[in-house]
């Protein structure tokens, strides 16, 4: 199924039914009083969050929706059928914004979450409500009010507690299927990972935390280079980001180093916020290297970065490593929702 991440789309809610103006006939009573019956509620519309969908791809080629009006009213009493609600159903992380102001209406962050978005007119009132002891026989009655509409920006943002980060080839699609069950894409070419991709991480029994692999970010994203900052969105939501370093290139002339410099640079222009997310460096492709030129290459990485936050070395080919990163941010992890009241 093709990723899709933003589309905008158009809701209308129904209007309300019109009232009517209505009077008792009958034989025998020549004077019967009003009996005009309310107009029905036009159809509100609902957003819905299903976990379930992990794209947006159905609302690109069915941008407009519209609810359907209430019934008016009739005479003898009968009130209007209210029309039935529209329920749009959307993948758990999605904001939905006002594409007119930028207000964020709804965000919505768990399972069955349900949200009006567009609210149905309320029926017209019959002539009956407007009796009294000196109007015995009123001929007013009230149309439908109109229903609800907006024009809506749709932004799916993943729910993932760690978002990897790295240049094209620096081994993330491989690491996340060395840990999870999420079989993305691998080959030997850059940007093999065109969409993100969500792998759920089960340290031991009742213990796991979701990772989040996006597109790799190269310099110049900012200006549009590579995927550009498109996918950078869906680790805001993470509790930590792991930078991947590739400590073997294909490319000798790559300097790791450099490349580490500019992908942060990238994410500082991106975001302030996510630029000062809880970072951690994962020396990946270890088993390319001796143990002299192993140790050399991370006392080089570090000093030249200046790095003083935890870091890993870790083969996600040969899983060298990987059950220490994953128990490790594991333990962050759960520190981290004992804090924030997550469970």
């Amino acid at each position: 199924m093709k990723f899709i991440d933003e589309v905008k789309i158009q809701i209308a809610a129904g209007d309300g039914g019109d009232g009517v103006a209505s009077f008792r006939r009958e034989k025998n009573i020549p004077k019967g009083g009003p009996n005009g019956g309310d107009g029905g509620n036009g159809g509100s519309i609902y957003a819905l969050a299903d976990h379930n969908l992990n794209t947006l791809v159905d609302y690109r080629f069915t941008p407009i929706f519209r609810a359907k009006r209430g019934e008016n009213g009739r005479g003898a009493d009968c009130y209007g059928k209210g029309a039935d609600e529209i329920e749009l159903r959307m993948p758990v992380g999605t904001i939905i914004k006002n594409d007119l102001t930028g207000e964020i209406m709804v965000d919505l962050q768990y399972d069955q979450q349900r949200v009006l978005l567009a609210k149905g007119g309320q029926g017209g009132l019959g002539n009956n409500h407007f009796k009294s002891s000196i109007n015995r026989a009123p001929r007013q009655f009230t149309h439908g009010e109109p229903g609800e509409k907006f024009e809506l920006k749709l932004e799916l943002r993943l729910l993932a507690d760690v978002g990897l980060l790295g240049l094209p080839n620096a081994g993330k699609s491989t690491l996340i299927r060395a840990v999870s069950a999420a079989r993305p894409k691998v080959a030997d070419y850059p940007f093999t990972t065109l969409y993100p991709n969500l792998g759920v991480v089960r340290v031991d029994d009742g213990r796991s935390f979701v990772m989040a692999d996006i597109p790799g970010l190269i310099e110049g994203a900012a200006e549009g280079a590579g995927l550009g900052h498109r996918f950078l969105k869906h680790l805001s939501r993470t509790g930590l980001l792991l930078h991947v370093i590739d400590l073997s290139p294909f490319d000798k002339q790559i300097d790791p180093v450099h490349s580490a410099r500019a992908l942060v640079g990238e994410l500082h222009k991106f975001d302030q916020t996510l630029f000062e997310k809880p970072r951690w460096l994962v020396f990946n492709k270890v088993d390319l290297l001796s143990e002299v030129e192993r140790s050399t290459a991370y006392q080089e990485f570090l000093k030249a970065l200046n790095w003083h936050e935890p870091w890993f070395a870790i083969s996600a080919l040969t899983g060298e490593g990987c059950q220490a990163l994953t128990y490790a941010i594991m333990r962050y992890l759960e520190t981290l929702w004992s804090t924030t009241g997550k469970t």
